[in-house]
């Protein structure tokens, strides 16, 4: 097996853009192999205790498979820029922002982008109820540049994804929405070389074929 770390992946999950971000961030070498969801080959089926992706193996005995955990694994290995702050300090605060973004604001976003699943309700009430979390956000971003500090932090990182996703349901209403703070933060993130590498689309892995090293 290969002493380069693999991230078992697939573009545009927000989960694995995260970890991919937070990777490239770290200056980590990583065999990336973008996968067919619907079709898992053996070898992440084998380190994915959900079936699905990111998942990262670092070596025979050791590999993560949810995206959080892989995010802070990078950045504990190199933090050049102080994602984790003096002492890890940004550390409890970004993980009470993961809680919100990764449970109850993910369900209000699978429900606004796809609305016809969840008859009992209009569109804009699975928008409002995301729009919690926007406006805490936002009100975050009032104090701040970014979410915990005036630079990127892992709290950042960890929550772009999923706002992006839903600011890309209604890109028009996005755009003309109080949230303006909000709004220049999410530009500015999709703006850096970190977004642009993960977004990047690359032909579907399968076993056997020539790994792309990143």
């Amino acid at each position: 097996m290969s002493n380069t770390p693999i991230l078992y992946s697939f573009n545009n999950c927000p989960y694995c853009l995260r970890a991919h971000m937070a990777l490239k961030y770290a200056q980590l070498e990583i065999i990336l192999r973008d996968v067919d969801l619907n079709n898992l080959p053996e070898e992440a089926l084998a380190v994915s205790s959900h079936a699905t992706v990111p998942s990262l193996v670092i070596n025979e005995d050791e590999y993560f498979d949810e995206s959080w955990d892989i995010v802070k694994w990078a950045v504990q290995q190199n933090d050049p820029d102080k994602w984790l702050g003096q002492d890890n300090e940004f550390l409890q605060d970004a993980e009470m922002l993961v809680e919100t973004n990764d449970y109850s604001f993910k369900e209000d976003l699978d429900q606004y982008k796809d609305p016809e699943s969840y008859p009992e309700h209009p569109m804009e009430y699975y928008r409002e109820r995301g729009e919690e979390f926007l406006e805490e956000l936002n009100d975050m971003l009032e104090e701040n540049t970014f979410l915990l500090a005036s630079h990127i932090t892992i709290a950042d990182i960890a929550v772009f994804p999923l706002i992006r996703e839903f600011a890309m349901v209604d890109k028009d209403w996005f755009d003309s929405a109080p949230y303006p703070k909000l709004q220049t933060w999410l530009a500015c993130i999709l703006n850096t070389e970190w977004f642009k590498q993960a977004i990047r689309e690359h032909k579907i892995w399968q076993s056997g074929d020539e790994d792309i090293y990143l």
